[in-house]
């Protein structure tokens, strides 16, 4: 009787790259030595990339591990929920709700300027005293196991927009730790607060940091921003924050 490992290796890895990535390496890689050799090979997990849209055909950056970069490719997105405030407060911890605590304005908002990006609709805006919020992000439950981020670490890109109203002053402060599975700080982002002057020209203006090269132990990363306007005004004059992002694994462009 004829048998699926008498179809030539080219055939089988073509079937395999159909595979969902998890069931391959779970359910087909233990099934006998051929099948093992097969979904080890670089050529399986680049065509998997191709077939997913992740790379062009003609792709000329080097890639250390076909098999992790597939990984990461796939889970690629936001980590950070709710970064426009589409859904109001919600995924956000208010840590600091100072003042008239904070608030959801519609773009562009009152002495405000245009988004660059026209899908972003909302900010979140401070007040006259410090207002700060927070999201705490479990790598664990977001997909990234413990032995990929250990032996891969692959680069985590923070990124955030803020603004202020051009007639008012403030103060503008963004923070990012990788902690580890016990809380412990293992890389901090933590640059000096932004001062903006009144009258300023009020555009967004965007903050990133790459954290590389960090230690093993990764389990968590704690985002923290917000500010306070430098007025006091009652209301809504501190800085107007939005499209948050953390994002693992290789930039594609």
């Amino acid at each position: 009787m004829a048998s699926i490992n008498d179809l030539p290796n080219n055939i089988l890895l073509e079937l395999f790259s159909l595979v969902p990535a998890r069931q391959l390496l779970l359910h087909c890689r233990p099934v006998c030595s051929l099948w093992r050799d097969l979904i080890d090979l670089v050529s399986l997990w680049k065509l998997k990339c191709q077939r997913e849209g992740f790379i062009p055909k003609k792709w000329g950056q080097p890639v250390s591990d076909w098999k992790v970069f597939y990984f990461l490719c796939s889970l690629r997105r936001n980590l950070i929920r709710n970064p426009c405030a589409e859904e109001g407060f919600e995924f956000w911890t208010l840590d600091v709700n100072g003042g008239d605590e904070w608030k959801v304005e519609d773009l562009p908002g009152d002495h405000g300027r245009v988004f660059p990006n026209s899908h972003v609709k909302k900010y979140f805006v401070t007040s006259y005293y410090t207002c700060l919020k927070s999201q705490l992000v479990d790598l664990k439950a977001e997909g990234y196991w413990e032995e990929l981020m250990d032996r891969t670490r692959p680069d985590i890109v923070v990124k955030d927009w803020f603004a202020a109203r051009q007639d008012c002053g403030c103060k503008y402060q963004v923070c990012v730790q990788l902690l580890s599975s016990g809380h412990v700080p293992l890389g901090t982002f933590q640059p000096d607060p932004v001062a903006i002057q009144q009258w300023s020209d009020a555009k967004w203006r965007e903050v990133s940091h790459t954290f590389s090269n960090y230690p093993p132990g990764v389990r968590y990363i704690w985002f923290q921003h917000g500010g306070v306007d430098t007025h006091y005004w009652a209301g809504w004059y501190g800085p107007r924050v939005t499209n948050s992002s953390i994002t693992i694994g290789p930039e594609l462009t």
